[in-house]
């Protein structure tokens, strides 16, 4: 169980890697967008600061997702970035929502796993 741990905790902090990396780089293909989420998209892009901030996050909580020492702090950074992923699916792409449910599963179960080490924050 460990070693499918460890394998889906790195390909899940390569994927906000890769997405961070894609806000700085624009690599990646952008699909075809509805009229609302072309508003919403070209709204989100007159904040300057917005994606770059989200990059940097997806950047850093992948990073430490990757490493079982900071999995637990990694999992609590991804978790808003996560959240808004599944709400932006739900809204706008319910076709990607079947990616988003695994990979914000992975996230609660590294969450549950760590609980121990998160109740310092909470006493």
């Amino acid at each position: 169980m460990k070693i499918v741990k460890t394998i889906l905790c790195v390909l899940f902090g390569l994927m906000f890697i890769n997405a961070g990396l894609d806000k700085y780089l624009h690599y990646m293909p952008m699909p075809p967008m509805e009229d609302d989420l072309l508003k919403v998209n070209e709204a989100i892009l007159q904040l300057k600061w917005l994606l770059p901030l989200v990059g940097f996050i997806e950047i850093v909580g992948g990073l430490l997702f990757i490493f079982p020492k900071t999995r637990a702090l990694g999992a609590i950074v991804i978790l808003p970035i996560m959240v808004g992923v599944i709400f932006h699916n739900i809204t706008f792409m319910p076709s990607g929502l079947a990616i988003a449910g695994v990979m914000f599963l992975i996230n609660l179960w590294v969450i549950i796993d760590n609980r121990k080490k998160y109740q310092v924050l909470l006493s």
